[in-house]
């Protein structure tokens, strides 16, 4: 029978709550869960940065414990150069020739005109002897046209002869004189044509190299791959000086006379005294820098020339008593930026596998910023320059760049 509006069943249009409330509840609890991961995400990023911010490095500057002298504290500036032969020449023949005689080598010292080499000059030997030769013959002329002349003076004088015969007669005498004259100027020229074939030594020194071999040919101004212009070369070792470069922007700190202390690269323990000998009056474009010229006051046979070497130019006199450290003996030093007091004591931090290490130490004098180290460290220690307040015994550090 058909429902009619009155008796409708409205069962079918009932609300399923369960339902809906099941979802509102997993809804929130989705919600909740994710507010909580956040908040852990959060948390654990604020403790990862915590952590790293407490594990960072503290950033420090190093010095080293060194020994150093009175002299190295006192220097106003330090150049680097090299030791040069203020007198060297590369020692050549005037002539052209074969070498066939070479009297030195390496390291041989020499005589001023000393005979170091001599080419060869059987050609010039030759003309020189023809040109004696023809000299005496000159002579043996000239004695005969003067027995002349001085015979037909006295035949003059007795009427003799005519005044035309005894005029010839001193022509003849006056062309004898002037052929010898002649002759002797062949043989200057010839003994001069020797001695160019032979090599002296322009001055008292030492062979530093032997440029030519016998069998070489030598010439005065070699052109060709197969000729020689020098055959040696030869130093005063008495005149050597270091020629350092200093810096355009130090020159001013160099002055003539200046007192030095001069060290070899070679033998960095033993220093020589020096001054400034010259300072060149030209600059080097492209370095920037100018030559100084540093003597010697006095130097034994390890100086050579050509050795590397540093200048420690000093200031106008030596420092003396509190205001320097023993010259005699090198003094182990800090600089004095990084000596501090902790707890009343004096100490330095040392680093050791790139932490600090705070160490006691006992100090000296304290000159020209740096501060003499008695006890605590050894020669080569690293230590923090200038360490902060926040530099404690065991601080992780790192090295500034």
């Amino acid at each position: 029978m058909p429902q009619t509006a009155g008796n409708a069943d409205l069962s079918n249009l009932r609300i399923e709550r369960s339902a809906h409330q099941d979802n509102k509840d997993a809804r929130k609890s989705k919600k909740s869960l994710t507010i909580g991961i956040s908040i852990v995400l959060i948390i654990a990023a604020v403790i990862g940065v915590s952590m790293k911010v407490s594990n960072s490095a503290a950033q420090v500057k190093v010095a080293t414990a060194s020994y150093q002298s009175s002299s190295q504290s006192q220097a106003l500036l330090t150049a680097s150069g090299y030791v040069v032969a203020q007198r060297k020449a590369a020692v050549a023949s005037k002539g052209t020739g074969r070498l066939i005689f070479l009297g030195v080598v390496e390291g041989d010292k020499v005589k001023k005109d000393q005979i170091v080499a001599r080419l060869e000059n059987n050609d010039v030997m030759a003309q020189l002897d023809e040109a004696k030769a023809n000299l005496e013959l000159n002579k043996a002329g000239l004695a005969d046209a003067k027995w002349n002349y001085e015979r037909d003076q006295k035949l003059l004088k007795s009427n003799s002869i005519t005044e035309s015969v005894f005029e010839n007669a001193g022509t003849q005498y006056k062309k004898a004189e002037a052929s010898v004259d002649v002759a002797k100027a062949n043989v200057e020229a010839a003994e001069v044509a020797v001695e160019n074939t032979l090599v002296r030594a322009p001055f008292d020194g030492t062979v530093l190299t032997k440029d030519a071999d016998v069998g070489e040919i030598v010439a005065p101004m070699a052109g060709g791959m197969n000729s020689r212009g020098a055959v040696v070369t030869i130093a005063d070792m008495s005149s050597l000086q270091v020629e350092a470069d200093v810096s355009e922007s130090n020159i001013e700190k160099v002055k003539p006379g200046q007192d030095c202390q001069i060290t070899l690269d070679a033998y960095p323990d033993v220093t020589y005294d020096g001054y400034v000998a010259k300072i060149v009056p030209t600059a080097d474009r492209g370095k920037a820098t100018v030559t100084v010229k540093v003597a010697f006051k006095k130097y034994d046979g390890r100086v050579l020339p050509e050795m590397s070497a540093k200048v420690l130019f000093l200031k106008a006199t030596k420092a003396s008593g509190d205001n320097a450290f023993d010259d005699a003996k090198p003094t182990l030093v800090v600089p004095s930026t990084a000596v501090v007091t902790r707890n009343n004591r004096q100490v330095v931090f040392k680093i050791d596998n790139d932490k600090a290490v705070q160490t006691p130490i006992a100090i000296g004098k304290t000159v020209g910023g740096y501060t003499e180290v008695r006890s605590g460290l050894q020669d080569g220690d690293q230590i923090i320059d200038s360490p902060s307040e926040n530099v404690k015994d065991g601080t992780k550090i790192s090295v500034k760049q």
